[in-house]
C-alpha cells in the first residue's frame, strides 16, 4: 500500500463532504487526513484527502468520485511537485525550571507560542508531518498535556491552479417562447 494525496475541487453545497467520505467508507478505505475549505471561488470548496491504498482500488474510487455531480475536478498531488502543510496546537508542561528549554525548542522548530500559563505553554506549529512529529518527539519528555492536529493541506507548486478552466458555465434560462 502507498499513501496518496488527492486534491478534490467540489461544489460548495451541503452534503458533499458526507457523500465523498461515504464513498471511501463503502470501499473500506480509511481516510488518514481530510481538510475542507473554501477556495478563491465562492461556489467551490477544496478537499485534500490522504488515503493509504493500492493504486488500482484508488483508480476505481477516483472514477466513482468523478461520477458525482458535485465533483468538479480531482488531482493526485505528487509530493515532489507540491507543498504540504499541517497545523498542530500542543500544550506542553513548562515549570519554572523547564520553561526556557521548552521555549528554546519552540524557537528551534520555528513555532509560535500562543498561550502561556504558570505550568504550561501552548504552541502553534505549521509544517510537514516529519517536522511536526520531530517536534512532538522532542517536547514529549516535558509532558504533552493536549494536542490538536489539523488535516493535511496541499497545493501544487508553480503558477498553475487546479481551478483553471474548471469553472462550469452558469446556466442562463431560455427566454419564454413567443407565440
Amino acid at each position: 500500500m502507498s499513501t496518496h494525496t488527492l486534491s478534490v475541487l467540489v461544489e460548495n453545497k451541503p452534503g458533499v463532504l458526507a457523500r465523498i467520505a461515504g464513498l471511501f467508507s463503502r470501499r473500506g478505505f480509511n481516510i488518514e487526513s481530510l481538510a475542507v475549505g473554501p477556495t478563491e471561488h465562492t461556489e467551490m470548496s477544496r478537499m485534500t484527502i490522504v488515503v493509504n491504498v493500492e493504486d488500482s482500488p484508488l483508480e476505481q474510487v477516483t472514477k466513482q468520485l468523478n461520477k458525482l455531480v458535485e465533483v468538479i475536478k480531482i488531482v493526485e498531488l505528487d509530493p515532489a511537485t507540491s507543498v504540504v502543510r499541517e497545523l498542530i496546537m500542543v500544550k506542553v508542561s513548562a515549570t519554572a525550571a523547564t520553561r526556557g528549554q521548552v521555549l528554546d525548542t519552540v524557537q528551534l522548530f520555528r513555532g509560535t507560542v500562543i498561550d502561556v500559563a504558570p505550568d504550561a505553554v501552548t504552541v502553534q506549529m505549521v509544517g510537514n508531518s516529519a517536522k511536526l512529529n520531530d517536534f512532538l518527539r522532542v517536547v514529549e519528555p516535558f509532558g504533552v498535556r493536549e494536542l490538536v492536529q489539523s488535516g493535511m493541506v496541499a497545493i501544487g507548486r508553480g503558477s498553475r491552479s487546479i481551478s483553471e478552466r474548471t469553472l462550469r458555465p452558469v446556466a442562463v434560462p431560455a427566454p419564454p417562447a413567443v407565440g
